[in-house]
């Protein structure tokens, strides 16, 4: 699973629709929408002649090919190497929590499957990301504690792709989203994601999808204590 990767675009709140219509194009129909807003100074703006303007962050699980795909059509389409037309970045991905997920996020992409679903990576922390229905929160996070989670983040997000879910797996899944952030150091990090899999994974009420990202420092977490016994599992397929 070498070339497999978290792309994440930013444009104007107005623009999202074009983005999203994109990567249906290029057979990505798994995309989760958040909302912000930017945060450059007033008197840049100012300065620049510019309207201060909400803005959609849309993060995609890409394939290596379909990335070069993307990126060639994001500069050609929507012209995203001009600015003010929004950013584009991607993160290679460490890990993806079991194999139905892997092919339902990267269903209809051209995959290269001899590295499975891990990557290798020198790294003491990894960031767990869990997108998941609304609501249960709690239970993930009585799930990833009990793996020794310390604790995460959740933002509120929006799940495109419904039909497509439903085909793929036979039954429906929840527009209205959360994902909930937890860094964790490495060691660690196939317990708890083997931990969210299995008590709110895609069959449970909470249809959790679980993936990790490398992080290359991290500050202001307590390391814990090496165990012996500690061991990186193979994640179920």
């Amino acid at each position: 699973m070498s070339d497999v990767h978290l792309m994440l675009a930013i444009t104007e709140r107005e623009k999202a629709e074009k983005f999203i219509r994109l990567y249906t194009e290029h057979n990505v129909y798994v995309v989760d929408c958040l909302l912000g807003e930017g945060t450059a100074a007033s008197e840049i703006l100012d300065y620049l002649n510019l309207e201060d303007s909400e803005k959609a962050l849309m993060l995609a699980i890409v394939t290596g090919d379909t990335l070069k795909l993307l990126k060639r059509d994001f500069k050609n389409k929507l012209f995203i190497d001009i600015p003010g037309n929004g950013i584009v970045a991607t993160i290679p991905m460490s890990s993806i929590g079991g194999m139905r997920s892997l092919k339902y996020l990267t269903e209809g992409q051209k995959l290269d499957m001899e590295g499975g679903e891990k990557m290798s990576f020198n790294t003491e922390y990894e960031l767990i990301l869990v997108i998941a229905n609304e609501g249960y929160t709690d239970l993930i996070m009585n799930a990833a504690r009990s793996a020794k989670a310390t604790g995460g983040t959740v933002i509120k997000a929006k799940g495109t792709g419904a039909e497509y879910a439903k085909k793929f797996f036979g039954f429906t899944i929840a527009a209205e989203k959360e994902m909930i952030l937890i860094v964790s150091p490495t060691k660690d990090r196939s317990n708890i994601m083997r931990a969210v899999m299995t008590q709110a994974g895609l069959e449970s009420k909470a249809q959790s999808i679980v993936v990790s990202l490398p992080v290359s420092s991290v500050s202001g977490l307590r390391k814990l204590e090496d165990e012996d016994l500690s061991v990186d599992l193979d994640l179920p397929k």
